[in-house]
């Protein structure tokens, strides 16, 4: 069961750096009617995050309107790659919507060509198609629909079993949930579809066995004949926990997936655009997928998100008939053209891949100083700090959700996964954060966890 932060406005110590200022009770009792407001017109599954206010947010910073100032380690949940409140994303925004076009459905427009010849040009081949769509969850279920309509092509109806990772998380359509690892989540689906079968993720941590032997294993286990796969679907990292899998292990699934006409699809929605340090995630195997999925760090505000595949699996559907209301909006093009050219011209992949090591190397020595920290994973500026019970590796969400609270008390703004991360801790900052602040900001979690781990030994 998720928790919800109290509403209660309470005291929390003074805080005045150069990069973070707390100087009210929190939540501020003026932001209350906001946030009561919110309750009463939102359902109960809107609430789980930090209750602050936002007013605006610059590079790596988020403001209220009463003179807090936080570091921010969420992107706005791994949006903002470029930095928030870009200049230049806002003012490339605004000169679209002073043109007189808003928005043109599926009907051609320049900036639309735009978008998909700079994104086909960034991307590997074979990925040189590419369809625009609005949200994440819409790409998966165009991969899932690709997966299986490549698969019937090719191997006939039975060739439509789609496998993917447990504790993965893939959206929160029917099909992405049915993709999904997280069982709690796909309750509601009562009739589940038995095209769509789980294998463990080798992370190492929670699944010791990492060879690819295991996965075959798996399958077998599950009932599965390769020759009925359509396609393997996986998060670049796990989202809940930032896991990646072994290189061979990804190596041979590759292989696998070519030797049997299944398609490979790497779910990049948290992992591209320079998150990890690579401009795509899955450039740490040293691999292509047959498909990709991007999102969320695309356009580094506006909702975009997109599907990039080979042309032979991206053109199986007629005309008309693969079309999204908003596919392409020109107002989102133009943000996604503006924080692409961000992200090239600054080299934030760069900079996410230096001041990314020097972040995990700095939470390693927190995980060998707090008995309490089971898992420390990630690469580039994403990582999972995963927390556990005593003397095993049971997630302690009390303990992760109590860590997140000190740290926004402190000023550090960040999450911890509500139902697929097991008491992970997730630290993503825009690729824009400095050295500086990165370490001040690892130096509150410090705080934080010797807060909370008392705490904790008090209680028991």
């Amino acid at each position: 069961m998720a928790r919800e932060f109290d509403l209660t406005p309470r005291p929390v110590p003074r805080v005045e750096t150069a990069l973070r200022r707390i100087v009210t009770e929190l939540p501020v009792p003026q932001s209350i009617p906001t946030l009561e407001k919110l309750h009463r017109f939102e359902p109960v599954a809107m609430r789980g995050q930090p209750p602050v206010v936002w007013h605006r947010a610059e590079g790596f910073q988020v403001w209220d309107a009463w003179g807090n100032q936080w570091i921010d380690w969420s992107s706005g949940v791994l949006i903002t790659n470029a930095g928030h409140g870009r200049r230049e994303i806002a003012d490339a925004i605004a000169r679209q919507a002073q043109s007189g076009l808003l928005t043109n459905y599926c009907f051609p427009s320049e900036i639309r060509a735009a978008l998909v010849e700079k994104l086909s040009s960034v991307m590997p081949e074979p990925l040189k198609k590419v369809f625009l769509l609005t949200t994440g969850s819409e790409t998966v279920e165009c991969a899932i629909k690709l997966c299986r309509s490549h698969g019937v092509k090719v191997g006939g109806r039975g060739k439509h079993v789609i496998v993917s990772f447990d504790k993965a998380f893939h959206g929160r359509t029917l099909g992405s949930q049915q993709a999904g690892g997280i069982p709690s989540l796909k309750e509601w689906i009562v009739n589940l579809d038995q095209g769509f079968v789980q294998v463990p993720f080798p992370d190492g941590y929670r699944t010791p066995d990492t060879s690819f032997d295991f996965f075959l294993k798996k399958l077998a286990e599950a009932g599965v004949e390769p020759q009925s796969v359509a396609g393997v679907v996986l998060e670049t990292y796990q989202g809940g926990s930032a896991s990646f899998a072994p290189v061979e292990y990804m190596q041979s699934l590759r292989q696998w997936c070519t030797g049997r006409k299944a398609l490979l699809v790497c779910d990049e929605v948290q992992a591209g655009f320079g998150r990890c340090g690579t401009m795509f995630g899955f450039e740490h195997y040293g691999i292509v997928p047959d498909l990709a999925t991007f999102g969320k760090g695309i356009s580094s505000s506006l909702p975009l998100a997109a599907v990039a595949g080979r042309p032979d699996v991206m053109d199986l559907h007629p005309a008309g008939s693969m079309t999204s209301t908003h596919t392409g909006n020109p107002v989102c093009c133009a943000a996604a053209l503006a924080s692409i050219e961000l992200i090239e011209k600054e080299n934030l992949v760069e900079n996410a891949r230096v001041i990314g090591d020097l972040m995990l190397e700095r939470l390693r020595a927190l995980q060998a100083k707090y008995p309490q920290i089971g898992c420390v994973d990630g690469k580039g500026l994403v990582a999972g700090v995963s927390c556990v019970k005593p003397g095993g590796q049971e997630p302690d969400p009390d303990l992760a959700f109590d860590v997140v609270r000190r740290c926004v008390e402190k000023g550090v703004l960040l999450f911890s996964p509500v139902g697929y991360g097991g008491g992970t801790v997730k630290i993503c900052p825009p690729l824009v954060i400095t050295a500086e602040a990165m370490e001040e900001s690892v130096a509150v979690l410090d705080e934080a966890f010797a807060e909370a781990t008392q705490q904790e030994a008090k209680v028991a």
